[in-house]
């Protein structure tokens, strides 16, 4: 049996090929929308990828499930406890996939959503009959549990919960202590409160360690657990689209090509369009000192797709401008992977070619701690953090609004007055003090160093 884990740290994904040594067969579980890695290792193991598998029906990322069909000629199997909108062999609790030597078990898991599948292998090479590995999907995590709170409100978020007291303590913690637990949901997820930062895990290993796990012994406090939902991380504007096309089907992409360099005519020309934004990737200092106007910053990087999917509105085409263009293929498949098209094209010449040719260069006003500290009384404090975030002391008069609901309630931000944008350390407060700027805030000014360096400071601090 082979085990092959391929990880994506910006979206805090986790997928699987599990592969037969005895058939020279494979299935993929959670496949991500760029299949060409699952390709790649089939073909460098010398096996035939014969099935594929969402464990379930994602609200943070488009599956790769139909292209990795399409491309592999693979048979895309499907949880029988949903209603999925495209051609797919039904899986349900109990059945068993003939993989060689490879014994796959299919477990009904719900909580986290309602059809959600899990795999329990066993290696028939070693141990025809004892487990191995749990492919848990968002079932079990490292050192959490996944939120059952993503479909819906109280009443669906209780239902969720109630199943997942179930599936814990009649599917997870029977299995023996010595099962490796691989999770799909995996360090820099929101779809947890508190990943741990491994990859993998054991079943005993979280029994003892993971503090939700173990309260699970009591149903009602685990119900409460999982109805507390005050320090969860909130989760961008693009989450909302996610799972109903992943129901339906998402369509495959096919050959991506290379988005096109634009000279400074035709990238004026596309800037101009209706619905195409500015995308700026380059560091936050580097948008900060000059920049398009009109772009918003999101640089390239782990949190990359979370802020594009934050700032960026549906259907939203761009253009990018960075800094030597040697983010631009991972930046495009970012964007496919959370709902967006390919970008019309990136400005040749980056802001050297945009500033020697003339055109008006915008700036993002920036204060440090120092700078502030005698004028508090007169700016508003806009803090972006997430609310676990603020539980460790805000700014006096504050106004808390997670990144993820800024662009919902820019009107709410005021005008009349600087707005200190503020976050953990100086990352996510351009991002969103450029957002404000795009949309005509004219006095935002972006806290380098964020409450990190306020604290640092000395400068007051209170509860949330």
């Amino acid at each position: 049996m082979h085990v092959e884990t391929f990880h994506l740290p910006s979206l805090g994904h986790a997928s699987y090929l599990v592969g037969s040594d005895q058939t020279g067969e494979a299935l993929v579980l959670d496949p991500r929308r760029d299949v060409q890695p699952y390709l790649d290792a089939a073909a460098r193991l010398g096996y035939r990828i014969r099935w594929v598998l969402d464990s379930h029906q994602h609200n943070d990322y488009l599956s790769g499930l139909h292209e990795l069909v399409q491309r592999s000629g693979a048979t895309a199997l499907g949880s029988a406890h949903g209603q999925l909108g495209y051609r797919h062999e039904p899986v349900e609790d109990g059945q068993t996939l003939d993989l060689g030597e490879v014994g796959v078990r299919v477990l009904h898991t719900p909580g986290h959503t309602p059809e959600h599948v899990s795999l329990l292998l066993t290696d028939g090479d070693l141990a025809e009959d004892e487990p191995a590995i749990l492919l848990s999907g968002g079932a079990l995590l490292v050192g959490d549990l996944a939120r059952p709170d993503l479909l819906g409100g109280e009443a669906e978020t209780r239902e969720a919960a109630e199943a997942y007291c179930r599936t814990i303590q009649e599917v997870l913690l029977p299995l023996p202590d010595h099962v490796l637990v691989h999770p799909t949901h995996v360090a820099g997820s929101l779809c947890g409160g508190a990943i741990g930062s491994r990859l993998v895990t054991t079943v005993g290993y979280e029994k003892r360690t993971n503090a939700v796990l173990r309260r699970v012994t009591d149903a009602d406090g685990f119900l409460r657990e999982c109805l507390d939902l005050d320090d969860l991380p909130a989760v961008p504007p693009y989450w909302r689209r996610m799972r109903a096309r992943n129901a339906a089907g998402v369509e495959p992409v096919g050959v991506v090509d290379p988005p096109p360099a634009l000279d400074l005519d035709a990238f004026r020309a596309r800037r101009d369009e209706d619905g195409v934004v500015v995308l700026d990737v380059r560091a936050v200092e580097a948008f900060a000192g000059g920049h398009v106007p009109g772009a918003l910053s999101v640089p390239a990087g782990s949190s990359f797709p979370t802020w594009a999917g934050t700032v960026l509105p549906e259907g939203a085409r761009t253009v990018l401008v960075t800094d030597d263009g040697t983010d631009v293929e991972e930046v495009t498949w970012e964007l496919l992977r959370i709902g967006y098209d390919v970008p019309l094209g990136v400005l040749a010449g980056g802001m050297q070619a945009w500033r020697t040719s003339g055109e008006e260069v915008a700036t993002l006003r920036t204060a440090t701690v120092a700078e502030v500290r005698d004028r508090l009384d007169d700016l508003h404090v806009l803090d972006v953090r997430q609310p676990s975030e603020w539980t460790d002391g805000v700014a006096p008069g504050a106004q808390l609004l997670t990144g993820a609901e800024v662009p919902s309630r820019l009107d709410e931000v005021p005008t009349d007055r600087d707005v200190l944008v503020v976050c953990g350390s100086g990352h996510r407060s351009t991002v969103v003090a450029a957002l404000l700027q795009a949309h005509g805030h004219p006095r935002t000014l972006d806290l380098w160093g964020g409450m990190a360096a306020w604290q640092a400071a000395g400068l007051p601090v209170t509860e949330r």
